[in-house]
């Protein structure tokens, strides 16, 4: 009996699908390799950069290339014309790092994961804190006292697992900067002062790459790409930094949560526009956002400055004087979003601690607590029968504040001890200044303010 022939087609489809099914069980262990991890701070810890680079995108190719699950998970993307299969393979090949996990780098790292961007660094030295989470949604409660590159990273493999994640625990730094910025298609900066985003730009500067910006406080916001497309770097519109009294920070300004969201979301249109090469980025364009009104508007920027010691025609910073440049130094501001140190502006024979306060007021001893903060702070929370009186508004009210003085004083007069606070102790002392000249004389400045007096008498007052 002649033995029937196989099918040679049917063996070759046979032998095809076996490979395409051993080439995505070796694409699903890769992920669970790169998804492993623990607290997710896969990256170097110290500060001079080193290891934990983005390596080449794990996702197994296969016909266009993107395999099923990739087209399946961004087929939403996928379906739009002018997007299609190149763009999303462009972005499942990129990286992007993030300077910043807080307020814009939230809305930036969780929309960057989602849409695919294959590898991620996540730069921020801090850790989460309960004020945070108004307006830092990629971290949660649970996440409070928890590094903020740990719980990012978290939230943006729970989002997609196939994705890469790099932290990096420590804040960028002029001896790191270009180490780790080359190492990435697109920059992001999501930081919050002046200092770090001199160092970003010319960092993206000197390695060559795209730096998109942005920015957010109070109920506004801005962003724009540096050096792309023969744009303006950050120092091409900004050559010298503003005075420390005009730099806001959201710790003093204060800003409503959803505007970073607003801004951060741009920013990631913007990373993603650039890895993609699909659409218009902000190059010599910046958007400025007004919430109050809900009106975004552009508006065009200055061309590159041939004088700009970074881009311009004879840089001065370069690969070589960049490492050792003082940033903190130059721009008169911190690379964090610290409080400046406080300033001792009057004698400790015009000081009191805010212990020593409390125990006066426990000993019912006759004075006056005056709070110097703006009213609108003052409504937030104070303490218990204290007078407030705006710092800017003490000169024209200092009948007020010789009327509280009498009405205290046992023996009808001026001379009662005068107390002075304010949130951290430093618009106290000009007050006390301001109220000596004006011939008050038993007037004394408490320590460190608000804030101190959570740390050392009263831990439920609320830390603003």
């Amino acid at each position: 009996m002649a033995m029937a022939m196989a099918d040679p087609s049917a063996e070759l489809e046979k032998l095809r699908e076996e490979n395409a099914s051993l080439r995505d069980q070796l694409r699903h262990h890769t992920l669970r390799e790169l998804a492993a991890g623990g607290d997710g701070l896969r990256g170097s810890s110290g500060g001079d950069g080193g290891g934990g680079a983005c390596p080449a995108a794990a996702w197994a190719a296969g016909g266009h290339g993107l395999s099923r699950d990739q087209v399946q998970r961004y087929s939403r993307q996928l379906l739009l014309p002018s997007f299609g299969v190149g763009a999303q393979e462009r972005l499942c090949e990129g990286s992007v790092l993030i300077v910043g996990a807080g307020g814009l780098g939230s809305p930036v790292a969780l929309y960057l994961a989602a849409c695919g961007v294959g590898c991620l660094g996540i730069m921020d030295p801090d850790r989460v804190e309960v004020h945070n989470l108004h307006r830092q949604v990629i971290h949660t409660e649970a996440s409070v006292g928890e590094l903020k590159v740990a719980s990012a990273s978290r939230a943006c493999l729970a989002i997609n697992s196939s994705i890469k994640v790099v932290a990096y625990p420590f804040g960028l730094a002029a001896k790191n900067a270009l180490e780790i910025i080359r190492q990435y298609d697109v920059v992001v900066d999501a930081s919050d002062n002046v200092a770090t985003r001199y160092l970003v730009s010319d960092a993206c500067v000197v390695a060559n790459r795209p730096l998109v910006s942005g920015a957010a406080l109070g109920m506004e916001g801005q962003l724009t790409v540096y050096n792309y497309s023969n744009g303006p770097c950050y120092r091409c519109l900004f050559p010298t930094p503003p005075p420390q009294a005009a730099c806001q920070r959201c710790s003093d300004a204060g800003v409503l949560g959803v505007v970073p969201g607003i801004v951060g979301t741009f920013q990631a249109l913007e990373a993603i526009k650039i890895l993609s090469k699909v659409g218009d980025p902000l190059s010599s364009r910046m958007l400025i956002l007004d919430s109050m009104s809900s009106r975004i508007h552009t508006v065009k920027l200055r061309g590159k400055s041939a004088e700009c010691v970074a881009c311009g025609g004879s840089p001065a910073i370069n690969h070589i004087t960049l490492p050792n440049f003082d940033y903190e130094g130059f721009s008169s501001s911190p690379m964090s979003d610290a409080a400046p140190p406080r300033q001792q502006v009057v004698g400790k024979d015009q000081s009191i601690t805010c212990r020593d306060y409390h125990k006066s007021v426990e000993g019912h001893k006759a004075h006056v607590l005056l709070d110097v903060r703006d009213q609108h702070q003052y409504i937030i929370a104070s303490l218990p029968n204290s007078l407030n009186v705006p710092f800017d508004k003490l000169p024209e009210q200092l009948d007020t504040v010789r009327g509280a003085a009498k009405k205290h004083a046992p023996d009808g007069g001026e001379n009662v001890p005068l107390y002075v606070i304010c949130r951290r102790g430093n618009d106290s002392q000009q007050a006390v200044q301001v109220l000596r000249s004006a011939g008050f004389n038993s007037v004394y400045d408490i320590t460190g303010g608000l804030q101190s007096w959570v740390q050392e008498v009263d831990p439920t007052f609320p830390d603003l």
